[in-house]
């Protein structure tokens, strides 16, 4: 039986280190490279100078969830033709995804087409970010080593360093930045792991209170890599669009369950029913006219724990899927 008894929240930057250090230690195995700038920051490139393999992307997207989450993978029957399925699973999934996996920390330095602009998630944020979110979560980290994926395709800036350092009030000899372009196998596979942590956003933007989902798991499909970013956007966006679920617990009454169920999918969202690159096509590549709402698994169960009972929400679209994937 459930209770209320509240436990200490986990330091995702300790619960991290040890993911991190493995990577590290034998970058060879995982196809990354590793570096030091001059101010001692090192830098681990999962795919802009090298192959940043899937195994890779499956170490860092446990690293983005600051070792609070398991993420494995395996062969499934749900698509015909994309039947290997990255699986998420976190005990803390409120502290896992929104306290480090979501990507909200925006770094930009310089305008144009020579600026840097790169949304940081991990470990680093629950020390140095400034987002509200934190403050509704009431969690926060002391300063130490700690990490930050960025989903780029070059080093950044000494000044974009300088600040995560800053901000987390560390030297930057502490800071360890693990960069992940989206067309890379490893970049690719970190985002679709993020099926639990887009469903807990979504959870939030809803107004359902966080402290209320007590376990949840996910599982989207991987995607086929392409070498032109706007595509791969698209295509990780749309395993999780068309082909994610994910099964919340929640410790609510079932009129709460089954509502939650009822309004989280993609499927709720205006701009659902083509693939997410023709949608950021049609608003003229501005992002932020997308409805927010579409970012959502396609498929939500909601288990109330009190009842046992189980609720869903939306379906798979392979149709749409395949639109993506083999367009």
């Amino acid at each position: 039986m459930h209770t209320d008894t509240q436990l200490p929240r986990a330091n995702v930057n300790l619960c991290a280190q040890t993911l991190v250090e493995r990577l590290l230690a034998d970058p060879a195995r995982y196809r990354v490279t590793l570096s030091r700038l001059d101010c001692g920051t090192r830098i681990l490139d999962a795919g802009i100078s090298c192959a940043g393999g899937i195994e890779a992307g499956r170490l860092i997207a446990e690293i983005c969830m600051g070792g609070l989450g398991t993420v494995t993978l395996r062969a499934a029957t749900d698509f015909k033709r994309w039947p290997w399925q990255v699986d998420v699973h976190s005990s803390d999934p409120v502290t896992a995804c929104l306290g480090s996996q979501y990507a909200g920390w925006s770094l930009n330095h310089g305008k144009g087409k020579e600026g840097f602009n790169a949304l940081g998630s991990g470990p680093a944020r629950s020390i140095g970010s400034r987002e509200p979110l934190f403050d509704e979560l009431a969690y926060r980290n002391p300063p130490g080593d700690t990490c930050l994926v960025l989903e780029v395709d070059r080093i950044p800036p000494q000044e974009i360093v300088d600040k995560i350092a800053t901000y987390c009030q560390i030297d930057p000899a502490q800071l360890t930045l693990i960069l992940t372009p989206t067309t890379s196998l490893a970049g690719g596979v970190q985002i679709v792991a993020r099926v639990l942590e887009v469903a807990l956003h979504k959870v939030h933007e809803l107004k359902f209170p966080l402290d209320k989902i007590i376990d949840g798991a996910g599982t989207a499909p991987v995607p086929p890599p392409t070498a032109d970013f706007i595509t791969a956007m698209g295509r990780t966006n749309d395993a999780i669009l068309f082909g994610g679920r994910v099964r919340l617990y929640v410790d609510t009454d079932d009129d709460a369950a089954a509502q939650l169920a009822a309004q989280l999918p993609s499927a709720t969202s205006r701009d659902f029913g083509k693939p997410f690159g023709k949608v950021f096509k049609d608003y003229k590549y501005d992002f932020y006219q997308i409805d927010p709402m579409l970012f959502s698994p396609a498929q939500c169960s909601v288990t109330a724990v009190k009842s046992g009972r189980t609720f869903e929400g939306g379906g798979l679209r392979e149709d749409l899927l395949e639109l993506s994937f083999g367009g």
